[in-house]
């Protein structure tokens, strides 16, 4: 018979392993000796040490699952319970006993660390949602569709949460998308048609513009591009395959009348600078008929001067008023002395200028000798106020003389 402090073989070969219930029968041994029976069951002991030392190093160092890790325990445990091993077997009972705390520690670890990253996507997806829903409203289409997208790409990199909560928010997030893809999508074609108008409108601008590019009805002309830029600015503007053509065209057609325009005023500001020279000229001949002393000879001459003054045509506008103020000085000049002459040729005007005359002359004398009958009489307030009234008659009696002067007479 042979034994160790674990086991023991019998003189029958039944090989015994000691546990705290006493002995168990771990196997039976007739191949060899007993010390190579406890050897060989020895050996298996040393076998389980080492695989549950082994697993005890991957539930520490992996992430093996709480599942196939009690799955190894128990497999383990069968052996263990099965006692074809000699050793220590309450010590590995003890230790796969702690290996299934750990087990249940790790599963509780993460479980709560499930539990937090599933608050934590959930927290993300419902912030995502909210942005979502006010992405919406936007009409910053552009930027708000990127972003979108992003939010796409985002929520697919989160973790999914239970069916019921992830549909959820999935739904309200999806139906903001399609939300703003619906309003942009009616933007955009409102946007469209109210190209579609401008484009029309603009085509009939061009060709209202493309007809006047050969007018040489210069002012109105000018005024109506005037007109239809204003109308070109209000129409708003066009597909952008149609607005740089329609534009090209709309100014291209501006710029031929513009440039004819142009010409035109260049050759004619050369006529009108010329028609000044010519128009000074007869000015000087005009102003040479000053004072007037023969007054048939200067309105023949002057109108001579006039006549090839209303031939020659138009002179720059601002030196228009000095050229004819020139003109207009000698006019003056001759319609007055012909105002003078015909008051001096005048026969009812030399008859009443005579009569007035007269009549102030009487006047006059009368008061000259009542001043001296007053004197005589030592009356002399009466005289003094005779005075002051003969002053004034002979002041009227004066200008009369001299208006008669101007009849010849």
């Amino acid at each position: 018979m042979s034994s160790d402090p674990w086991g023991r073989v019998d003189e029958t070969g039944t090989v015994y392993v000691r546990t705290a219930d006493g002995e168990q029968v771990v196997g039976s041994w007739q191949a060899g000796s007993p010390d190579e029976a406890l050897a060989y069951f020895e050996r298996k002991y040393e076998g389980l040490v080492v695989e549950i030392g082994l697993l005890e190093k991957r539930v520490r160092t992996t992430d093996l699952s709480a599942k196939d890790a009690q799955a190894a325990i128990d497999h383990l445990r069968e052996q263990v319970e099965a006692h074809h091993a000699v050793g220590d077997l309450q010590a590995l009972r003890g230790r796969l006993d702690e290996l299934v705390k750990t087990v249940e520690s790790r599963r509780e670890e993460r479980r709560a660390q499930r539990a937090k990253q599933s608050d934590e996507a959930r927290k993300a997806k419902e912030d995502l949602v909210v942005e979502a829903e006010q992405l919406a409203q936007s009409d910053q289409w552009r930027s708000a569709g990127e972003r979108l997208r992003a939010l796409v790409d985002t929520w697919k990199g989160l973790p999914r949460l239970d069916r019921k909560s992830d549909d959820e928010l999935w739904h309200r997030f999806s139906h903001a998308r399609s939300a703003f893809s619906k309003r942009r999508k009616a933007h955009f074609a409102q946007l469209d048609a109210q190209r579609e108008d401008a484009r029309k409108a603009k085509e009939k601008l061009v060709a209202e513009a493309e007809s006047l590019s050969d007018s040489t009805d210069w002012g109105p002309t000018a005024a109506r591009y005037r007109e239809l830029m204003t109308e070109w600015k209000a129409a708003g503007r066009a597909q952008r395959e149609h607005e740089d053509d329609l534009w090209n065209r709309f100014r291209g057609a501006q710029d031929v009348f513009f440039a004819a325009r142009g010409s035109a005023f260049a050759e004619r500001d050369a006529e009108q600078t010329e028609n000044l020279k010519l128009k000074e000229e007869l000015a000087a001949e005009a102003e040479k008929l000053l004072p007037i002393t023969d007054l048939k000879s200067a309105r023949s001459a002057f109108r001579s001067i006039n006549e090839r003054w209303e031939a020659i045509g138009h002179v720059p506008r601002d030196a228009r008023p000095k050229v004819e103020g020139r003109m207009h000085t000698v006019d003056r000049a001759i319609q007055e002395a012909e105002e003078t002459e015909w008051r001096r040729t005048n026969p009812e005007a030399r008859a009443r200028a005579a009569g007035l005359t007269g009549q102030l002359q009487a006047a006059v004398d009368k008061l000259r000798a009542q001043i001296e009958q007053a004197r005589a009489q030592g009356n002399t307030s009466r005289a003094d106020k005779l005075e002051r009234e003969l002053e004034g008659r002979q002041a009227l009696l004066d200008q009369a003389l001299k208006g008669l002067q101007e009849f010849g007479g």
